[in-house]
């Protein structure tokens, strides 16, 4: 009995052992790592100047040079490449003189405001209700009241395009990897690399097969729309309850029987939540694009920041986040609409919606007609915009907030600069490489695994050959600091969410906008407040990572189990001590599943930043795209942006996999 009882409890003081052990090796290891620092800080930097180049960059550039002169006489160009940028061009510029100023001779597009308008709050009653039909009509008159007609329906011809070309392949690839283990097991690790990513990291080598323009930035977004497609098709047919497929299958149906007659309709709702993200995926990725020439609001913003006008740069952000919302609202309504429409197939309020479908389609196109043949339905009427006003007032608060509070915003700029950024940037940047490389790849097995920790060697080899090191981790500092102020907001607005269904109920529809909103937009606000530099990248980064993080965290607060909650009650737990000994703990796993989200959307922003003064690998790949001998060195900093972001992922991956659970899911 002895034996057996030694047996039995052995196995879990074993592993509350090695649990205990881990955190104290991590703390072991970083102490290690402070005391190496303090004595060989300085040494083994691999400082590169801003205006050197490495023979890599040199490489890249004679590269791109080489591309240029042989893209029009290569067969590989001129039957693949060309190809594809053609048809791809075509169908974007079709879309383009729907809508939006014509390539050809006609003085106006073949749809006016007066048509589009009416088309779209059709489409938006028909796919969804009256309520969202209204948003759709009044967002897209907003855009001719702000003088941005042009520029929207172009941003809008662009994102549609790619949406088009993402669906035609992404649902029928999603479709097969939900049929097929062994796709599905294939696909999977490479949506995972596409999806950690960040945008910038696309263009750069898309330029080089493509060129620049609105062909290559359909691409660039097509590519990056195309992940949330395939993953969320792929889903709904794996979701699918198996009863529903034997009853199928035991009546003699055939695989395309299954599919078109059970796996398609039962999945519908989950595939259109998929069409949902791909076009936010391409809203966002279609904006940032117009560092290629991609025209559109996009090229407005970037040409205010460039020039730190303000106004300017939020009304044309502001008509990005009314196109976000609008069509955000219009898919989400759709995914609703298929739930209602199997509850009431054939029933009443079916029966009465169709005539009005009928008798309101005809009036659009009625409408559409009138914005084809007159020219005041066309061109969207002048003298009533209200952008010129709207830039005035954001540029009279961004006046205000530079003189009138500049001492508070300074203050918070000053705090989590001196006392925070610089330090760490400090600490990172004067260790030598080597010992920084050490410390990840122990750190990567202590919280991962030997597979981890050999894939972040590899990952610091290629920084280390990129010739961007200290770029590297200047945007590694930049990004730890930024995720440990999102966790710092996760855990509070989360926690805060998780045990008051109130506060859920008032935060988590502004989460849900946010998150609408793309990557630019972040930025014009705290560039008000805050001028150009690190903190403004930095603070955007926390706005755009917190949403996410924050409902992980409140997520799995809130599945806590209800009995712990009671017991802990019972035994006399104050508030405190409910948090931090009961809640906490038991949400370990969503709190690294948090902090891993967090990092990589921190990445992405931070990135992002480089346009507002935020430096290292940001600036190194604006300044890539807009200097041509800064090109390889640009093309680098893309490089080691994803490996920054695979090293990054992988760990806290693996952490969040240790930390009680499965696989970490994306939350793009």
């Amino acid at each position: 009995m002895a034996a057996t009882t030694t047996t039995a409890v052995a196995p879990p003081r074993a592993a509350r052992r090695r649990r205990l052990n881990r955190p104290l090796a991590v703390a072991g290891t970083l102490a290690l790592w402070v005391v190496v620092w303090l004595l060989l800080r300085g040494r083994d930097t691999l400082h590169l100047s801003p205006a050197s180049l490495t023979p890599l960059h040199r490489w890249l550039n004679d590269v791109n040079d080489s591309v240029g002169a042989n893209r029009n006489s290569s067969p590989v160009f001129l039957y693949f490449f060309n190809e594809i940028r053609a048809v791809i061009d075509a169908l974007a510029i079709f879309i383009r003189d729907l809508i939006a100023q014509p390539s050809y001779g006609r003085p106006v597009p073949v749809l006016g405001w007066l048509g589009v308008v009416a088309l779209v709050a059709y489409a938006a009653w028909a796919f969804g209700n009256w309520k969202v039909a209204l948003l759709a009509a009044g967002g897209f008159v907003l855009f001719g009241l702000q003088g941005l007609w042009q520029e929207s329906m172009d941003t809008l011809a662009l994102t549609l395009a790619a949406v088009l070309i993402s669906l035609l392949f992404g649902i029928p690839l999603g479709i097969w990897a939900g049929l097929s283990d062994r796709f599905h097991r294939l696909v999977t690790p490479l949506l995972d690399f596409m999806q950690t990513m960040p945008t910038f990291v696309y263009l750069a080598p898309l330029v080089l097969l493509f060129s620049i323009g609105p062909a290559s930035a359909t691409i660039a977004t097509l590519i990056y729309a195309m992940p949330p497609t395939i993953r969320i098709t792929a889903h709904g047919i794996r979701s699918v309850p198996e009863s529903a497929i034997e009853a199928t299958d035991s009546l003699g149906a055939t695989r395309l029987q299954r599919l078109t007659k059970v796996l398609l309709p039962l999945s519908k709702r989950t595939i259109v939540l998929g069409v949902n993200q791909t076009i936010m995926a391409a809203l966002s990725m279609v904006t940032i694009a117009a560092l290629i020439d991609a025209p559109g609001l996009g090229k407005t913003v970037i040409k205010a920041l460039q020039t730190l006008d303000v106004g300017t740069a939020f009304n044309a952000g502001l008509a990005i986040v009314v196109l976000a919302i609008v069509l955000d609202r219009v898919t989400t309504a759709a995914s609703a609409r298929v739930d209602e429409g199997r509850r009431d197939a054939g029933g009443t309020a079916q029966r009465l919606r169709r005539p009005l479908l009928v008798g309101f389609g005809v009036l659009a196109l009625v409408f559409a007609y009138v914005s084809y043949t007159f020219v005041w339905a066309a061109e969207f009427p002048a003298g009533v915009e209200i952008g010129s006003y709207l830039s005035r007032a954001a540029t009279a608060v961004t006046n205000w907030a530079q003189s009138d509070i500049s001492g508070i915003t300074g203050g918070v700029k000053e705090i989590t600069t001196v006392a925070l950024l610089n330090p760490f940037q400090a600490f990172l940047t004067d260790s030598p490489w080597w010992l920084v490389g050490a410390v990840v790849v122990g750190l990567a097995a202590l919280l991962g695994s030997v597979r981890v920790a050999l894939t972040s060697a590899f990952c610091v080899a290629l920084l280390v050959a990129t010739g961007l090191w200290q770029d590297s981790m200047t945007t590694l500092a930049m990004t730890i600091v930024a995720t440990v102020l999102v966790m710092v907001l996760g855990i509070v607005i989360g926690v805060w969410m998780g045990r008051s269904n109130r506060v859920d109920g008032i935060i988590r529809p502004v989460l849900d906008a946010a998150q609408t909103m793309p990557a630019f937009v972040y930025l014009v606000p705290f560039l008000a407040l805050f001028s150009p530099g690190r903190f403004t990248a930095i603070i955007a980064a926390v706005m755009f990572a917190a949403p996410v993080s924050i409902k992980i965290v409140a997520d799995g607060i809130r599945a806590v189990s209800e009995t712990t909650v009671e017991a802990a009650t019972a035994a006399g737990s104050n508030t405190w001590q409910m948090i931090t000994k009961i809640q906490l703990p038991m949400a370990r796993q969503s709190l690294t599943l948090a902090a891993n989200q967090g990092l990589i959307y921190v990445l992405s922003m931070v990135v992002v930043g480089g346009l507002v003064g935020g430096g290292a690998l940001g600036y190194d790949v604006v300044a890539g795209f807009s200097q041509g001998p800064l090109y390889g060195k640009g093309l680098a900093a893309g490089v080691a942006i994803v490996l920054l972001g695979i090293m990054l992922d992988r760990i806290t991956c693996a952490a969040a996999e240790r930390s009680g659970g499965g696989p970490a899911p994306k939350h793009k």
